[in-house]
């Protein structure tokens, strides 16, 4: 059975009707931190998993309420997010480590608003950051990231576009 993944990260306090409308399709809606506010999580639609890790603007609040980082496996990939991870070949200081460690096929960051994809040889795992879904920091266009996860495999992958920045 395939599951439909929406992953999503920077929202910086900030989620719109056109974001909404794509995370009505999946099974799941994973935030790569930066989180900002509660009430961007409670926004989104209802009977979703959701996972999520709290990034460097995120409040007490939100740190009580997801981790630093989420270890689990799903579909029969073992996935590996964090919201500070740097990006192949410079990883944040121990993320490549944890890496190894985790045996993660997928490991999934946020923090620098660029959405990246990348397989990295050398830690045999696939790298993704789905850039900013949110209006504030110097990225143009608002990202994020569909794919489907089955029998071990990440499959059908897709950026989409949520529109410029400065608009909504």
């Amino acid at each position: 059975m395939c599951t439909k993944i929406a992953l999503i990260s920077d929202s910086h306090s900030y989620i719109d009707h056109k974001t909404l409308t794509y995370l009505q399709d999946v099974d799941e809606i994973w935030h790569a931190g930066d989180i900002g506010s509660l009430e961007v999580m409670a926004a989104l639609p209802k009977g979703k998993s959701v996972r999520a890790v709290f990034g460097n603007i995120d409040d007490q609040s939100i740190q009580e309420t997801y981790p630093e980082w989420q270890e689990f496996e799903l579909a029969g990939v073992k996935v590996l997010m964090t919201h500070i991870g740097g990006k192949p070949p410079r990883y944040a200081t121990g993320v490549k480590k944890r890496i190894k460690e985790s045996a993660a096929q997928l490991f999934i960051c946020g923090h620098s608003h660029i959405c990246k994809v990348e397989f990295d040889s050398t830690v045999n795992c696939l790298y993704m950051n789905p850039g900013a879904m949110g209006r504030h920091g110097f990225h143009i266009m608002r990202t994020m990231l569909l794919f489907e996860l089955e029998a071990g495999k990440i499959q059908n992958l897709r950026v989409v576009e949520l529109g410029k920045r400065g608009g909504v």
